[in-house]
Formats: C-alpha cells, structure tokens, sequence
C-alpha cells in the first residue's frame, strides 16, 4: 500500500539530495579557493547548513523506505500479542522523540527570527534560515512516525524487510 504522504517524504529527498549536491559544490570551491587564491565568505559555514540540512531533511523518506537502522534482535524472540504490543511500544516511543525534537526545532527557529539571531561566522546569516531545514525535517519525521504507528495498529509488521534485502554490515 503506498502512503499518501510518499509524495511529501520523496520530496524532502529530492531536497536533501540537492543540500547534498550543495554541499559537494561548497566543498569544491572552498578547496579551489585555497589553490587559486581566492575566498568566499563564509564559504564553511555554508556547506554546514547544506549538511546539516540535508541530514535532517533526508530522516522522514529514509525512514519511510525502511532504511534506518533497526534493531531487531529482542522483538524477534516474541510472538503473538506481546511482539504487536512491543512494536507498538517502540513506535510510540519514536513518536515521542521525534515529536520533542520536531517541537524544540521549530522553537529554536521561531526564537532565532524573533530575536535577529545571526551567525557568528564570517557570513552573518540569520540563524533561522539553515535551521529551518532542521524544523521541517524533524516534524515531517513525526509525521512519517504517527503514520508508522497506525500502520503498526493496523496490522503491519514493524520490521516486513524481506530476508534478502536485510543488511548484514
């Protein structure tokens, strides 16, 4: 069954891939500053936003493609009711992380554009613009963690990866 919200989780994808890019291209021109004799200010702090924001917008689609580490180990050795009761446990418990995370990212946003907040690197960026990458990362993770849960309520097993496309690293 595919979620109404993929195309919401695919977009904050394609976005982090475009931070990533950003970042690379960040990374490039800071190294050819250094060959070539030029600088660009705040260059470093730059392609810090762009992974910090690519890191936190990438949560919710890695996360609703099953990608995220899980583990396993202990929900595997139950069955029946004590194992939906777990699974539910554990989603439960990342709703309420990711959903105290998300509340005091955008907090910190919300207070970062009240008070003016700039960066204290050479780039004088106001604050609220690279966290927001942050704030709507982490609320679109709650999201994708509050449809996990029903889905769970639902019947769907917390870990349905298939035995061959289960990683062993």
């Amino acid at each position: 069954m595919r979620s109404p919200l993929e195309p919401l989780y695919k977009a904050c994808g394609w976005v982090a891939g475009l931070f990533m890019i950003t970042l690379l291209v960040t990374i490039l021109l800071s190294i050819l500053g250094r060959q070539f004799n030029f600088y660009i200010r705040g260059i470093d702090a730059y392609a810090g936003y762009c992974m910090g924001a690519a890191t936190f917008l990438a949560l919710a689609h890695t996360f609703s493609y099953g990608e995220h580490i899980r583990v396993t180990l202990v929900l595997k050795r139950f069955t029946g009711g004590i194992r939906r009761g777990l699974e539910l446990w554990c989603v439960a418990l990342g709703i309420g992380f990711s959903g105290f995370f998300a509340f005091y990212s955008c907090k910190m946003v919300w207070w970062s554009w009240k008070f003016n907040d700039i960066s204290t690197s050479n780039d004088a960026t106001p604050l609220w613009i690279p966290q927001l990458g942050m704030a709507i990362g982490t609320s679109v993770l709650f999201i994708a963690m509050i449809e996990e849960f029903f889905l769970v309520l639902r019947g769907k097993p917390l870990d349905d990866t298939p035995a061959e496309l289960a990683r062993t690293e």
